[in-house]
């Protein structure tokens, strides 16, 4: 069983759908403190030929309150319109526009939760097999820590292979895994161009800029 596990992140770039690609369950990882300047709540996307960071705004949030614990702040209309108005003239906008509605549609204002699903709605589109799960949901020990919390849900679901983001070489360790039974692969995202706008290319945005470029059939062999 192949299986990653990260944080909630909101419209984000392509490493991490290559991720979720990759592996047979994807764990949101819901029950581990809000990172601030992170990128949960926040992407690039493409402003005048150059990259321009819209956030989702959030009420009260801190570092000392986990994921789950923090709420979506009013209504997000101008951050819609932002989106609408910077992409209207790209190719794929009229089938992007209505998942944005899908996404922006949803009630719960809880921040794992509508970041959440706004994964699931993307991967929908996408045409991807992952299973998805929250941490929160699994009965684990909760007063685990880092390595040994991630190795806990590993074993829970009984995971082969545990796929990490590349940034995840200073937190793991090989052996450790090893020694469960796990084997650890780190993913590192592959460069990859498509037409935008212009002839200059402006890498490393939000999967928003992808989808509104390219059709679902072309960004999963992106995928792969």
């Amino acid at each position: 069983m192949n299986v990653g596990i990260m944080q909630p992140y909101f419209l984000p770039y392509i490493g991490y759908w290559q991720l979720i690609n990759a592996v047979d369950i994807y764990v949101i990882y819901d029950d581990v403190n809000y990172i601030k300047r992170g990128w949960i709540n926040r992407n690039n996307i493409l402003v005048n030929d150059e990259p321009y960071l819209f956030t989702l705004s959030l009420s009260k949030a801190s570092q000392n309150k986990l994921i789950n614990e923090i709420e979506i702040e009013g209504d997000q209309t101008k951050l819609i319109k932002t989106f609408q108005s910077v992409y209207k003239k790209a190719p794929f906008f009229n089938d992007v526009s209505g998942i944005l509605e899908q996404i922006f549609d949803y009630r719960d204002m809880n921040l794992a939760r509508f970041v959440g699903n706004s994964i699931l709605i993307i991967a929908d589109y996408l045409g991807l097999k992952t299973a998805f799960m929250y941490s929160s949901e699994i009965n684990k020990d909760n007063s685990l820590k880092g390595q040994d919390k991630i190795i806990e849900i590993c074993k829970i679901l009984k995971t082969t292979d545990y796929y990490n983001a590349i940034g995840g070489t200073m937190l793991y360790n090989q052996s450790d895994f090893e020694a469960s039974g796990i084997q650890l692969h780190f993913m590192k995202s592959q460069s990859i161009a498509y037409k935008q706008f212009n002839n200059l290319f402006v890498p490393y945005l939000s999967i928003l800029d992808i989808m509104m470029f390219n059709s679902a059939e072309q960004i999963k062999t992106i995928l792969l």
